[in-house]
């Protein structure tokens, strides 16, 4: 329960100051904006604490505090005010008095922005998924036949970018012509990003002092995780604007949520959960690529956030319950 005090705490204060706002309406909408961000997020949380748990105490409670600093105001609310800003040429200022006071046309010019942003998440996700599939030297398999053809492709250099970046020249094709360049640059973004997190990710692996090592790997891997969490909230901020224009309400119910998977990430960690329940990680990293796909997909028809939810959720319980079993086996 203590892993999840803090989270409370938040809950109390982000339901009351949503009733405040808007009364009864707006606390159950942040209650349920609350909710749908930790069942899109429960894969990110999974993958957070793989991460998390090779990084020094020192970073991992930078990622608990500052790191949540970033995800709340910078990731939900200040990244789509930058977005709308670009497609509109208007001053920052001005885009958030119109997101306070012009709700309808402030989810307007970010759903303008629509394909560029889901590219750029897409194309992140789909990396974590296929780098992960693609290690020469795994060995632990939950759907062997898969992953054991898998792992033995990762013997051809960079082949994640390689599909990554097809998927991207396939998905064009369905777009608008006027919407092709835009999208392709926020994906190429997105493939850049990853290759360059990951390229000095190794590279401090196997160069300079332990100690100082050890601190840049941290800040590294301190990027990696926002830059997870920016893919995967993309999702969860278009979305919410399908249930409610209220930018307030929104930032309450999604801060409600990305606390819950920041102390969710805390508690697998500090419970060794991964090493307790071992399909957990390729459960979540299947998730991942199905998000992937399926943001993919959303860019030229509307997936409902219900089904991603669900799909990535099976797919989580599914690699519990493997693991469960595994485990009996293994104790007889």
């Amino acid at each position: 329960m203590r892993h999840f005090l803090s989270s409370l705490i938040v809950t109390a204060l982000g339901l009351s100051a949503a009733y405040y706002w808007g009364g009864a309406a707006a606390l159950l909408t942040a209650t349920f904006l609350g909710i749908m961000e930790v069942s899109l997020s429960f894969d990110n949380a999974v993958v957070n604490a793989t991460v998390l748990r090779d990084m020094s105490p020192h970073w991992q409670r930078r990622f608990l505090t500052w790191g949540m600093l970033i995800a709340v105001f910078g990731v939900r609310f200040l990244l789509p005010v930058l977005i709308v800003a670009w497609v509109t040429g208007h001053e920052l200022v001005s885009v958030v008095v119109m997101a306070l006071k012009q709700p309808d046309e402030y989810a307007r010019h970010l759903s303008e922005a629509h394909a560029e942003i889901t590219l750029f998440g897409a194309m992140y996700l789909l990396l974590v998924f296929l780098a992960f599939f693609f290690q020469e030297n795994k060995s632990l398999h939950w759907v062997s036949w898969l992953e054991r053809r898998l792992a033995s492709m990762g013997k051809l250099e960079s082949i994640e970018v390689v599909l990554a970046l097809l998927a991207l020249l396939g998905i064009q094709h369905f777009l608008p012509e006027s919407e092709r360049l835009p999208a392709m640059i926020a994906g190429l973004a997105g493939v850049i990003l990853f290759v360059v997190i990951k390229s000095v990710s190794t590279l401090f692996e196997h160069v300079g002092p332990a100690s100082d090592t050890v601190h840049k790997a941290g800040f590294v891997s301190f990027l990696y995780l926002e830059l997870l969490d920016l893919s995967f909230s993309f999702d969860g901020v278009i979305g919410a604007f399908a249930i409610t224009k209220d930018v307030v309400v929104i930032l309450l119910g999604l801060t409600i949520g990305a606390m819950f998977v920041r102390s969710l990430t805390l508690f697998l960690v500090q419970r060794n959960m991964l090493e307790e329940y071992l399909f957990l990680e390729h459960g979540a990293h299947y998730a991942i690529g199905a998000l992937a796909l399926l943001m993919l997909a959303d860019t030229f028809a509307h997936v409902p956030e219900w089904a991603t939810g669900l799909i990535g959720m099976s797919l989580i319980l599914m690699s519990l319950w493997s693991s469960i079993r595994l485990r009996r086996k293994a104790a007889r």
